[in-house]
């Protein structure tokens, strides 16, 4: 499965700091025990992980976008089994399917793995796994709008807009989620006590500051718009993406196809396919140019003939792709999930799964040492954020080699490195426990 998506030692946030810009207005300031920045679906994930699990603590989630242009994002996301978990947990996603607030998706009972032209192949088979499925394809904005809705629904929830209140008001002193939409966070630094933020509201002539115990950069953005970190690589390509019908769509099915140009993934949307074609900037050059006619007709002949004729694509957009990851997630008390703390090569579309599960785990932390008795006034400190970074590693560090691995070695058009790749891919159906092992790890991550 494919997706289209702090001033410190480390560097764990590409947040800058606010020197020259504007300085704060000297007003008392607002005080939190967590500040979250980015209310994407892993800051909103987390935000309402902690209102559910730990409602004694004031958060503050600062969202630099108005709810309708999230909502309004026409980006395709592919969620494993795991994430859907997680949601459910944060109440964004309902057990109960025939609930009227159930998240609208496809779900994907079957994946087909298998290299053009070449030996070898794979099918995993939701069957054969114990799950109702082994992801779901969602609309970025139905998602948004999900998480929204079960915000909305926590009992103690604080909405604070930049054109109508002003933060020199602000009780921070009330448990629950404290909302700031639309607020951009131009600063953030820290000490030995506290993480200080500074806010910039949309047609506001003052910054705000916000004082944390803990922050937590969640607002990573696209690969094209990032700060270099410790670990980066350019593959030199983009990811075609659109939606698209042909003659023959098989129900629940998505395809991974790799080709010497790069994976080509069709993912099971409504009654077509969301469409992930990732080739050279050069490549993908050409064939934004092509007529839909001509465009569906390299498509076809890269992916093969298992759905027939492609008959029609909509919305064709493209995205630059590299790796782009901190070499550690925690420097103090700033901690970093999400594509703030890892972009991804879209390849099995681990980079949203990945960032949930940062944000299931380090909720979890955060609850854990409160209820330990190790933290000031049950607030978590500098030490739950440390356990978070080491639960992370494996994980996380695991899923960086895989998504950064395969592109790069299903590239290699060498028919020696094209018959050993044929050869791994038969063997995940010759021996059960290495395919078990492949799709948990697809579906959950490693446990750390």
């Amino acid at each position: 499965m494919t997706n289209a998506q702090a001033s410190g030692t480390s560097g764990t946030s590409d947040i800058s700091d606010a020197s020259g810009k504007r300085a704060a207005t000297e007003r008392p300031a607002a005080r939190f025990d967590v500040a979250i920045v980015g209310a994407g679906p892993v800051g909103t994930a987390l935000a309402l992980l902690l209102a559910q699990r730990a409602p004694h603590l004031r958060v503050a989630l600062v969202d630099a976008r108005g709810a309708q242009a999230s909502y309004d994002d026409p980006r395709t996301l592919a969620l494993s089994h795991g994430s859907r978990e997680i949601l459910a947990r944060a109440g964004a996603w309902p057990r109960d399917p025939n609930e009227r607030t159930a998240l609208p998706s496809t779900p994907i009972r079957h994946i087909h793995v298998s290299q053009a032209q070449r030996f070898g192949s794979t099918e995993i088979d939701y069957l054969d796994h114990g799950v109702p499925a082994l992801g779901y394809v969602v609309r970025y904005g139905a998602l948004m709008r999900a998480l929204d809705t079960a915000t909305a629904q926590l009992p103690t929830r604080f909405e604070h807009a930049s054109q109508t209140s002003a933060l020199s008001v602000l009780d921070s002193d009330v448990p629950g989620l404290h909302h700031f939409r639309p607020y951009r966070a131009i600063a953030l630094r820290q000490d030995a006590q506290q993480v200080t933020l500074t806010l910039e509201g949309v047609g506001d002539d003052h910054a705000h500051t916000l004082h944390a115990t803990l922050a937590v950069n969640a607002e990573g953005g696209l690969f094209e718009g990032q700060t270099t970190r410790p670990r980066t690589r350019d593959y030199g390509q983009t990811a075609l993406v659109g939606f698209v019908t042909c003659e023959r769509p098989r129900l629940g099915w998505a395809w991974e196809r790799f080709t010497s140009d790069g994976p080509v993934a069709l993912l099971p949307q409504e009654n077509g396919y969301a469409l992930v074609w990732c080739c050279s900037n050069a490549e993908a050059s050409r064939r934004r140019a092509l007529d839909d006619t001509r465009f569906l007709t390299e498509l076809h002949e890269a992916f093969g003939d298992r759905m027939g004729r492609f008959t029609s694509i909509t919305g064709r957009a493209g995205f630059p792709l590299g790796l782009n990851a901190l070499g550690q997630v925690v420097d103090g008390r700033v901690a970093a999930i999400g594509n703030a703390a890892q972009t991804l090569h879209p390849v099995a579309g681990q980079g949203l799964n990945l960032g949930l599960r940062d944000a299931f785990d380090l909720a979890d932390s955060l609850v854990r040492h409160a209820r330990a008795g190790t933290a000031h006034q049950g607030v978590a400190g500098p030490a739950a954020l440390s356990a978070f970074a080491r639960r992370r590693r494996a994980d996380r560090g695991l899923t960086i080699r895989i998504t950064d691995l395969l592109p790069r070695l299903f590239g290699i058009d060498a028919t020696p490195v094209a018959l050993a790749r044929g050869m791994a891919l038969a063997s995940l159906d010759l021996v059960p426990p290495l395919k078990t092992a492949f799709a948990r790890q697809m579906m959950f991550g490693q446990r750390g």
